[in-house]
């Protein structure tokens, strides 16, 4: 029986994603890809083939399209013969001033940062419940250790306990990617995407429950979460 990591990646053209992939595609994993553009995506798909991978599936999709995420969890099952793992990797940065003055704008971003991660994870949750093992990894952010709701990702954690199946919580702080293209950053502060990708890929199969990136960042937002809210509301971050 083959030992090759069976890995689905959501949101695989995102530049940490890819990342990822890169580390299970040296160990010859056999991958599933899903993302929203076919000719990005099919060139990553070759790009982690040469790289050692086997790419069974690859699916372009809106991953907006809720009623769509059981399917499709399934379907990468199958081709794969099994999920070891699954990356929920996609999601917008979107312009704060825009979704302040646009709520429709506000509401498509949480509409893709929140409502379809949710629904992907419990769509992989499922299935991998059933099969009794496997790691759900679920790429969020620092930002979210202070000001905002709790992560959705903790509370499955704790639902799945005693199953077999683990929710990694990966939080990085910024890395070199498109995303943070022209936005006004110290280099010190910001990671080289391949050391991103390596760490994410042990967190992932170490089954760390919560993951920061790098891993300096656990201590600056300890401080931060310790700020008096006063104080924390002055802060330009």
């Amino acid at each position: 029986m083959s030992t090759a990591r069976r890995v689905l990646v959501l949101g695989a053209t995102s530049a940490i994603a890819q990342a990822v992939a890169r580390v299970y595609a040296a160990g010859g994993a056999r991958l599933a890809l899903v993302a929203r553009s076919r000719d990005h995506l099919a060139t990553v798909a070759d790009d982690l083939a040469v790289r050692g991978a086997e790419v069974v599936l690859q699916r372009t999709v809106d991953l907006c399209q809720l009623e769509r995420h059981r399917r499709l969890v399934a379907e990468a099952e199958q081709a794969l013969d099994g999920l070891d793992v699954v990356l929920v990797a996609h999601g917008v940065l979107p312009d704060q001033k825009a979704c302040q003055d646009d709520p429709r704008r506000a509401v498509a971003s949480w509409d893709v940062n929140f409502a379809s991660a949710a629904t992907l994870m419990e769509a992989a949750a499922e299935r991998m419940a059933v099969a009794g093992h496997g790691t759900i990894g679920a790429i969020s952010s620092v930002a979210g250790d202070r000001g905002r709701a709790d992560n959705y990702a903790g509370g499955l954690g704790h639902r799945l306990r005693g199953t077999g199946v683990t929710v990694v919580t990966i939080k990085p702080g910024p890395v070199d990617t498109p995303m943070i293209a022209g936005r006004k950053l110290s280099p010190r502060l910001v990671a080289d995407v391949d050391v991103a990708g390596r760490r994410i890929h042990r967190a992932l199969e170490r089954g760390e429950r919560v993951v920061y990136v790098p891993g300096k960042w656990r201590w600056i937002m300890a401080v931060i979460r310790a700020l008096p809210v006063r104080v924390f509301e002055r802060l330009e971050v």
